[in-house]
């Protein structure tokens, strides 16, 4: 997620760190490498300009010529700045209405269908709501097929009249069947365009007269950089919408929409869309993006999804195993397991403060887990619960079973047996004390 911004910026301080004085002239240097930085990521010329000049401003204004760490202190201030480019705080949503009708908007292909799944999924399970789901594509049947699969992939029921053509009157039955069967949320995926065109632009604006949603919502792929910003403005022009979706974070992403965006259409970003899964859906935090773009990592938000896989009677059971010394290769897998479903790795990895930076050569693949899975599957029930037992007669077996080396398995067993003896260390007053300490300093952990 914005790899080469990152790297660029990070290029732009260096220059900072190359001089044993700081001065006005280098600061000014320094800023000319994060403009252009920003440039290469796709942002308005404008929007960069404006942008570093009143860092440089700010620089220049706090004597950060004067500070014991005026490196850090830029670093800081280019913090702040991004995070007030990308809207300062997180914006909520409008979840009042009777029920909350939502509306989905933008071009054909920026993800909008998938995304309304998604959004359906987060309030589901995240706000205890029961949403329906409306398809007012009319042009598109394979729209209402896909939806109807979105749908049923998250148990969410879809509403459709396949043969209607009209959206508005379509719409206009959800809410009433909505209201009917007990929906607290509508959320109303529209017909979307190869490009912005007046036809469109009066169709989506006669929906949102007709049913007066309390949240109308523009989706929007951030792999088209600038063009997705001028897209926007199109739209809110006409719909006058409360808030961007960013789908497709996860790709090679410039990061043009994103810093951009809020300048431009002074709306919010509200959610990002950063993979293919239902769940792969995150509420907008400015700050929390910047320190990132920055490679300072995003702790709060790595926390929070690793509590959202917590499960406390699980964690009890798994801290008698490592306290008998019982803690086995299914307990293992099950760890496993849980660190998948907190999402792709690479962004787990970009969470980690420094990992980005780190490990920017590496290419972090989903299935990163595929040869532990495959060597852990082919040991018996014995061995996986009495590790120890596993000797090289066991090993060659595991490793032709897995379709891996004798190498790896050895590497397994070695990570395991390291990762074993640390939980164990991690059970006594010292380690205990240390969580403590962690969990006082870590906002949500308890």
């Amino acid at each position: 997620m914005f790899d080469n911004l990152s790297s660029k910026l990070d290029k732009a301080f260096h220059i900072l760190k190359g001089h044993g004085k700081i001065t006005e002239v280098n600061v000014a240097e320094t800023m000319k490498e994060v403009r252009r930085a920003l440039l290469d990521a796709d942002v308005n010329f404008k929007i960069a300009k404006d942008f570093t000049t009143r860092v440089k401003d700010k620089a220049i204004g706090q004597n950060v010529l004067t500070t014991l760490q005026p490196g850090q202190l830029l670093v800081k201030l280019v913090k702040d700045e991004l995070t007030e480019l990308m809207g300062g705080d997180a914006a909520g949503m409008n979840l009042s209405g009777h029920p909350t009708v939502i509306l989905m908007s933008g071009l054909q292909g920026s993800g909008k269908t998938t995304f309304s799944g998604k959004l359906a999924n987060f309030l589901k399970t995240k706000k205890g709501k029961k949403p329906l789901l409306v398809a007012c594509d009319v042009y598109r049947p394979a729209a209402i097929n896909q939806l109807h699969v979105v749908g049923d992939s998250i148990g969410v029921e879809v509403y459709s009249e396949p043969e209607n053509k009209n959206p508005v009157s379509i719409a206009e039955n959800a809410i009433r069947h909505a209201k009917s069967n007990g929906f607290n949320v509508v959320i109303v995926d529209t017909a979307g365009r190869l490009a912005v065109d007046e036809e469109m632009m009066t169709e989506i604006a006669n929906v949102h007269q007709a049913i007066k949603p309390q949240e109308t919502l523009f989706v929007v792929d951030s792999m088209t950089g600038q063009d997705a910003v001028n897209t926007a403005k199109a739209f809110n022009d006409r719909l006058d919408f409360d808030g961007v979706i960013l789908t497709k974070l996860d790709g090679d992403t410039r990061g043009g929409a994103a810093l951009s965006i809020k300048s431009v259409v002074n709306k919010p970003i509200k959610f990002v869309g950063t993979g293919e899964k239902m769940d792969a859906i995150d509420v907008f935090y400015p700050s929390r993006m910047a320190d990132r773009i920055l490679g300072m990592g995003d702790v709060v938000s790595l926390v929070e999804r690793a509590q959202e896989q917590f499960d406390e009677e699980e964690a009890r059971k798994l801290q008698k195993k490592i306290a008998k010394n019982e803690f086995g290769f299914d307990d293992f897998l099950a760890q496993i397991q849980q660190v998948k479903k907190m999402g792709s790795m690479k962004d787990l990895v970009g969470m980690i403060p420094g990992a980005s930076k780190a490990m920017q050569d590496v290419e972090i693949e989903d299935d990163a887990f595929k040869h532990i899975e495959a060597i852990i599957h082919s040991m018996t029930p014995i061995e996986r619960s009495k590790p120890s037992i596993i000797d090289m007669k066991r090993k060659t077996r595991i490793a032709k079973g897995s379709g891996t080396k004798i190498e790896q398995v050895n590497q397994l067993m070695k990570q395991f047996d390291q990762m074993s003896k640390m939980m164990k260390m991690m059970q006594g007053p010292g380690g205990k004390q240390l969580m403590k300490m962690m969990g006082s300093r870590m906002p949500g952990m308890r």
